[in-house]
């Protein structure tokens, strides 16, 4: 018994020690393949927004019969990833939305798998 205590002092005083731990990228994954689309979202001053909305819909399959339709949430530094994009898909609109505010952003799967996006709300 002795010893459980002593090392959960040990544990809780070496917690104590570390950095706090850095917030995750907010990922939402669609299974479908090895693409992914990175976001970093902004006021018009070049702030970080967060909480902005990053919505796409994903057809696949046979004529493109099935649908998805994922949505993600910006991390406190504004940042995003939506990830499991199927390689050579069709091209994808994603809509950015804040509020009253909105954009959006395309992606050619075919050409461009791995895509990186800063936009601004305005």
């Amino acid at each position: 018994m002795l010893n459980v205590l002593f090392a959960l002092v040990l544990t809780a005083a070496a917690q104590q020690g570390t950095a706090p731990p850095k917030p995750d990228l907010a990922t939402i994954d669609a299974r479908l393949g090895i693409c992914t689309a990175d976001f970093t979202v902004t006021d018009a001053a070049g702030a970080p927004v967060y909480a902005a909305t990053v919505h796409v819909r994903i057809r696949y399959g046979f004529f493109s019969l099935k649908r998805m339709d994922l949505e993600v949430g910006t991390s406190p530094e504004g940042k995003a990833r939506v990830q499991g994009l199927p390689l050579g898909g069709r091209r994808l609109v994603y809509d950015i939305t804040k509020d009253t505010r909105k954009t959006t952003a395309e992606q050619d799967l075919a050409t461009n798998c791995h895509a990186m996006y800063t936009v601004a709300l305005k």
